[in-house]
């Protein structure tokens, strides 16, 4: 036996003779390779249909959860909530605030501008012209402009027809100093009427845009309006306050004016009699 015979016949495999032969020293065949391959792309296929429909499963399983406690737990106290709205809702509309009433009130009111806001305007914008010559009749549009930005113009006007005052040397001090606080408290209560004027029209205007809220007016707002009023009650109060004043300063001019003509006529006689005693005298 040669050494190539004897190591492949004396070669032990745990202690037992062990020789080669040709079907172990064979490789697989290509039949058995493929059904391999064929097999785990199978499992691989399975894995991937399988792995979504079950991560589908759990998702709307955790919706179904979901749905049911909004629809049993939270659906079943919006359903009370509702209910109590439309009660609520139903008790306004019929006796807090019922809507015959409320549109027989809007009619009233609708039917009440309809009726007297015109004529009321009408009363407010008539114009007094009556004036005949040139000067008198710009002094007179100037007063009836209601525009406080023709005050420098009604002092012009008002020097133009009322004249100026005399020079130092045409007229005695006393006379230029009354004549002075007479132009002075004319002008002034004349400037003041301007004033008032536009604030009236701002009066009404805030008044004829309350009643055409009122006529539109919800249940609820009546606070509201009557806080408006209030308010605007209170800046006609005040215009109405400036006019007073203005008022009691003419009177107070024209009183102080009438004692000091008390006082010259006094000064006056006062001088006749010492001139008739000197007179009387000296005979």
């Amino acid at each position: 036996m040669s050494d190539k015979t004897k190591s492949e016949t004396e070669l032990l495999l745990n202690g037992v003779a062990f020789s080669f032969d040709d079907n172990c020293s064979r490789k697989p065949g290509t039949r058995t390779r493929w059904k391999r391959r064929l097999l785990i792309g199978i499992l691989l296929i399975e894995s991937c249909f399988a792995l979504p429909k079950l991560a589908q499963g759990q998702f709307l399983s955790v919706f179904d959860s979901i749905f049911s406690s909004i629809q049993s737990d939270i659906g079943s106290s919006l359903s009370q909530i509702n209910q109590i709205m439309q009660q609520t809702q139903k008790l306004y509309q019929t006796t807090v605030a019922p809507l015959a009433a409320l549109n027989q009130a809007r009619g009233f009111v609708a039917n009440s501008i309809n009726s007297f806001r015109g004529q009321m305007n009408q009363i407010f914008n008539t114009q007094f012209a009556s004036a005949v010559t040139p000067g008198p009749q710009q002094f007179e549009s100037i007063l009836h402009s209601r525009l406080s930005a023709q005050i420098p113009a009604l002092q012009a006007s008002f020097t133009t027809n009322y004249g100026a005052i005399p020079q130092v040397n045409a007229a005695s001090p006393q006379d230029r100093v009354m004549m002075d606080v007479d132009d002075a408290l004319g002008q002034e209560n004349l400037k003041t009427t301007l004033i008032a004027d536009q604030g009236g029209d701002a009066i009404l205007e805030t008044a004829n845009q309350m009643e055409n809220q009122v006529a539109v007016s919800t249940p609820g707002s009546n606070p509201f309006l009557t806080a408006q009023a209030q308010v605007a009650n209170l800046r006609c109060q005040a215009f109405m306050q400036k006019m007073l004043a203005a008022e009691l300063r003419q009177e107070a001019g024209r009183i102080a004016h009438d004692n000091v003509l008390v006082k010259r006529r006094t000064a006056a006689t006062g001088g006749i009699n010492s001139l008739i005693t000197g007179a009387l005298t000296a005979r």
